[in-house]
């Protein structure tokens, strides 16, 4: 394993690059390294060779599904770059680069501008007020428009878009980008890779689209500070040093966000990004101070980014890699890591040793001795910790805001393809949610089937090509099951006898039961009315355990049978054949009788749906709400976005979050919980009837 240098925390830089799925994050990440000479060769997403898109899955697939970090030296300053996916499908590993970052490049398509996924991060950004700039990519493609790309920003994300260079020609005629700072054009030679340039006068064709943009340019910073404004004002040009210094400045309080661009597959325009990363975005010491809370102890404290303080860092992501175990990221917020640390896992209370420390260079890591303040590193082989953990210093123990994942919104079931493959399927799955929280997975006895839950189909299926790779472990899919249950309507009351004689002693229970239904979700309640001992008191509480046993079995589809009384008025009993036992079977008999003529009926689960569209989605969404049985319950207004709430039965929302994306073009979300259990109407019930003997017949042949 190589050694790598140390950088001190003026010289980190910490920088999350978000866009939507295919915009070319990877691709400006690779090229920034190779060009710092960080990493030894220019690699292609295409050809699998990318430096920080590695997995068999995203080279198959060809898409980033896990954040990856790749650093370039730039100016003697570390950047750490943060590369996330761009799909929705992997958006908690977007929020976990957020949440480290010190600032962000929104990289946005030459073609495409801004898509569904840049709304996204844009809002991930907005939550973490991070300092943030654009860089429209792919400009030597065809049908690039850089001006278009300019207008979308503007008009769908903020009109504190200024851009700080202008490009010269388009797709093929791409050749050349204007900095607006120096009034200088770097052309391009030919097919280099590496970016490099030569300094020009400005094409006569662009001087005064340059003179327009330059002059809107100084006149946005100089309104961000009283003496610059004065100055310039006064017809005083603002020289580059006072520019830039104005222009961090105003990004840290989210007043402008500059706009550059490129074509990083040659590596244009690369090196003036990476020169401006080091001046724009904030080191960590400069960035809005980290707040942790004290645990046992109601005080928050402020971390000061600085080596000499107590350390403190948080675990943002978990990976495990054959052969060498779980993989803990981490970003230090206050002191310094180095190998043979004693430290503490705050949330589990839990001492750990940091061994090995390392910096990582795609799939590669680089051990260091020592990390400073505010970087980013991994260490391998921690006993306990797991992401979203505090380490820090026994001495000030201290728990750091975690990563706000998402819920799984998807969920199906799954069975081992082989019975060879059951016992390892368990320890599987539970890895594979340590490395990813937005991926969830249990059995579920009532339903009889293993559920696994993520952000989408690709999700869970790439987390089950993970499953097979990495424990080889095949499964099979199917619908999970609803959890239906049963109830009564109406009073009823019946007998249940039990007597048996084989020889010897024998067995005798008799019991008269009577049910009665009662309000939604009060549960269960048995009735005592026994007069006269004409059951011995010892025997009731058998009585009353048969019921609730032949209640969970139910008696119309199998379904646990719920809100109901159940009361023991009479019965008779043998001083030597009766017994626990057969008073039990007793009670299960009654109970069996009186519920057949209580008029039973099925429940289905209900859940509450909420709904965040574009208001021009709303038509189709609540269409298609009511065609799954919804009843909607309001709507509200959130800025742009509608807000609709709608009760839903369960049944009718498998695979919803996928058809909900389709419908809006990915631009809509929803959440859902729980909200009770309501009748089947009539015809439904026929088919859950139907459908639940299907399956005991299918489970009986199995």
């Amino acid at each position: 394993m190589a050694t790598a240098k140390e950088y001190s925390t003026d010289r980190i830089r910490n920088i999350a690059v978000l866009g939507h799925g295919g915009s070319g994050k990877t691709t400006l990440i690779d090229a920034l390294c190779f060009v710092a000479g960080s990493s030894r060769r220019h690699g292609k997403v295409g050809e699998g060779t990318a430096l920080t898109m590695y997995s068999p899955e995203e080279i198959d697939h060809g898409i980033s599904m896990q954040t990856a970090i790749g650093y370039a030296e730039w100016e003697g300053t570390k950047l750490n770059l943060l590369d996330t996916p761009g799909y929705m499908d992997f958006t908690g590993e977007a929020l976990a680069a957020t949440r480290v970052a010190d600032g962000a490049v929104l990289v946005l398509g030459a073609t495409s501008g801004v898509e569904v996924g840049t709304e996204k991060v844009w809002e991930y950004c907005e939550e973490r007020r991070i300092p943030r700039l654009f860089f429209v990519s792919m400009m030597d493609k065809e049908h690039a428009d850089f001006d278009g790309v300019y207008q979308k920003v503007k008009e769908q994300l903020t009109e504190k878009v200024v851009p700080v260079e202008m490009p010269i020609g388009a797709g093929e005629d791409f050749r050349g980008i204007i900095d607006l700072f120096s009034g200088r054009a770097r052309m391009y030679k030919g097919d280099s890779l590496t970016g490099e340039y030569e300094e020009a006068d400005i094409p006569a064709e662009k001087q005064d689209q340059f003179e327009e943009w330059r002059t809107e340019l100084m006149e946005t910073i100089a309104t961000t500070d009283d003496a610059l404004l004065e100055a310039y004002l006064e017809g005083g040009d603002i020289d580059r040093d006072q520019a830039i210094s104005a222009l961090k400045a105003a990004m840290q309080d989210g007043e402008i966000f500059p706009l550059f661009c490129g074509a990083p597959e040659k590596a244009w325009g690369v090196r003036a990004l990476g020169g401006k990363l080091v001046e724009l975005i904030p080191s960590p010491a400069e960035a809005r101070p980290e707040t942790a809370q004290r645990p046992n102890i109601d005080q928050v404290v402020e971390l000061k980014v600085d080596d000499g303080e107590p350390f403190a860092a948080l675990v943002y992501k978990t990976l495990s890699e054959p052969h060498v175990g779980e993989l803990s990221f981490f970003r230090i917020y206050s002191g310094t890591a180095e190998s043979g640390l004693e430290v503490l896992n705050a949330n589990k209370e839990a001492p750990e040793k940091l061994s090995h420390i390392s910096i990582s260079q795609g799939k590669e890591r680089h051990e260091v001795s020592r990390l400073h303040a505010g970087d980013i590193g991994v260490v391998a082989k921690l006993k306990q910790t797991g992401t979203n953990d505090t380490l820090c210093s026994p001495s000030r123990p201290v728990i750091l805001d975690p990563v706000r994942f998402p819920e799984p919104d998807i969920s199906v079931a799954i069975r081992a393809a082989s019975r060879s493959d059951e016992d390892k399927l368990g320890i599987g799955l539970s890895r594979l949610s340590d490395e990813d929280p937005t991926f969830i997975s249990g059995y579920e006895p009532e339903i009889r089937q293993t559920i696994i839950r993520g952000l989408g189909e690709l999700h869970l299926q790439v987390q089950m090509e993970r499953l097979k790779r990495k424990y080889g472990v095949e499964v099979n899919t199917e619908q999970p099951r609803i959890n239906y249950r049963e109830t009564i309507r109406k009073e009823a009351a019946a007998p249940g006898r039990y007597k048996k004689q084989t020889g010897g002693r024998g067995q005798f229970g008799d019991c008269h039961i009577r049910l009665k239904p009662m309000p939604r979700n009060s549960g269960y309640e048995f009735v005592d009315a026994i007069t006269g001992g004409v059951i011995p008191g010892k025997f009731i509480p058998s009585v009353d355990k048969g019921i609730q046993e032949a209640a969970r079995r139910g008696v119309v589809a199998g379904f646990p049978l719920v809100d109901f009384q159940a009361e023991c008025y009479d019965g008779s009993y043998h001083s030597v054949d009766s017994s626990d036992v057969a008073f039990q079977v007793a009670g299960s008999m009654a109970f069996k009788k009186a519920a057949q003529d209580a008029a039973p009926v099925i429940l289905e689960p209900i859940v509450e749906v909420e709904i965040n569209t574009p208001e021009e989605y709303m038509g189709d969404i609540m269409g298609d709400l009511n065609q799954r049985r919804g009843k909607i319950l309001g709507m509200d207004t959130q800025g742009s976005k509608t807000i609709i709430r709608a009760l839903v039965p369960e049944a009718e929302l498998y695979k919803y979050a996928t058809t909900l994306r389709s419908m809006s073009h990915g631009r809509a979300i929803h959440t859902r919980r729980f909200h009770g259990y309501e009748d089947v109407p009539p015809n439904v019930a026929e088919k859950v009837i139907a459908e639940t003997k299907r399956e005991a017949a299918e489970e009986v042949h199995a």
